[in-house]
């Protein structure tokens, strides 16, 4: 016989214990809540991300800041620039001289003497040169000695080691002019005067001494991200990376990035052999290739921070929870073709 609601009234016991209706309903919320988080843990799909963060930086070294050193000891006579200026390849930036105005005059007369050393050799050799023949011939005849024969073969070397020091000298000499004609320091590359040392100005500076900082206009950029080495033995190059810029507003859902705002996307170019002296290792983040350009240099410069977000592989939001309770590393699967190019190199070794 089925049990039926006014059965109920024969037990005065469970009669008296019915539940209110707020209680009831109470429960059925919660049942229905745990029926819903339970579906979106065991169906919702996230993607597990490895978070780093870094700078702006430069591909090309060239297009990084550089230093404009002077390439002769001395001082400044003149700045040809000021910070902020926009210099072109080639352009001025200071002009360093010896601290003797009479040096340049000086090794001009050096070099002169040495030259005239040099044409006074040369003859001394042509001439000893001549006498060898002569008394080659009288020895032929037998009108000179032995003696005198070899006599004159050592002039010869001796006028000729007087030759090759006079113009060992002359080669010196014109280093020295050659280097003082780099007094003017000129601008490697294109680019905008950042700082002047003007310390340099009112002291002597040595060769190498930094007169100037160099920041290369238009730089071919990327982000340098510091990634924890727990994860980047699972980094690979070509892996989508989200990035956000200092500055620039943005939301981020990492493990849904199509929701995310503000965001800007890239991929993996390196991942460097070796940690830093921090313990985290270096990514390379290039502009991922049809998708929206990176904010112009104007609003993302060269040094800026940047956070990314490097996507790997897709996992539910139950296993997601599970893993980061338990501090486990990320998922790993292995590429299709390489698991086939592994299960058929096992079928050829049986």
């Amino acid at each position: 016989m089925p049990f039926r609601p006014e059965h109920i009234a024969h037990f005065h016991t469970l009669d008296g214990l019915r539940p209110p209706r707020l209680t009831r309903v109470l429960a059925w919320m919660v049942v229905s809540t745990i029926a819903v988080v339970a579906t979106i843990l065991f169906t919702v799909p996230w993607v597990q991300t490895s978070l780093g963060s870094g700078q702006v930086g430069a591909l090309n070294p060239e297009d990084r800041v550089q230093n404009v050193t002077a390439l002769v000891p001395g001082r400044v006579e003149r700045w040809f620039v000021n910070d902020g200026d926009q210099v072109k390849r080639g352009d001025p930036i200071a002009r360093v001289v010896d601290n003797d105005p009479n040096l340049l005059a000086r090794l001009a007369a050096e070099r002169a003497q040495v030259g005239a050393e040099i044409a006074a050799a040369e003859q001394a050799l042509r001439v000893a040169q001549l006498d060898v023949g002569r008394a080659g011939q009288l020895l032929e005849e037998g009108l000179a000695s032995r003696r005198d024969y070899e006599s004159t073969q050592i002039r010869v070397a001796e006028r000729r080691a007087s030759l090759a020091n006079a113009r060992a000298k002359l080669t010196q000499v014109d280093v020295a002019l050659n280097r003082q004609s780099a007094q003017t320091v000129r601008a490697p590359r294109d680019g905008r005067i950042q700082s002047i040392n003007a310390a340099a100005g009112a002291t002597l500076v040595s060769a190498g001494d930094v007169l100037a900082t160099l920041a290369p206009e238009a730089p071919v950029r990327v982000a340098e991200l510091m990634v924890d080495g727990r994860d980047v033995a699972l980094i690979q190059p070509g892996q989508p990376v989200r990035l956000e810029f200092e500055g620039w507003p943005a939301i981020q859902f990492s493990g849904w990035p199509s929701v995310a705002q503000g965001m800007f996307d890239g991929r993996v170019r390196s991942v460097d052999p070796s940690a830093q002296m921090t313990g985290l290792f270096r990514v390379l983040v290039e502009p991922m290739p049809g998708k929206p350009a990176w904010p112009d240099a104007d609003y993302v410069r060269l040094g800026a921070k940047v956070r990314g977000w490097i996507q790997m592989e897709t996992v539910t939001v139950g296993y997601e929870l599970w893993r980061l309770l338990n501090d486990f590393p990320l998922e790993f699967r292995r590429p299709a073709n390489e698991a086939e190019a592994r299960a058929k190199g096992g079928e050829q070794r049986r």
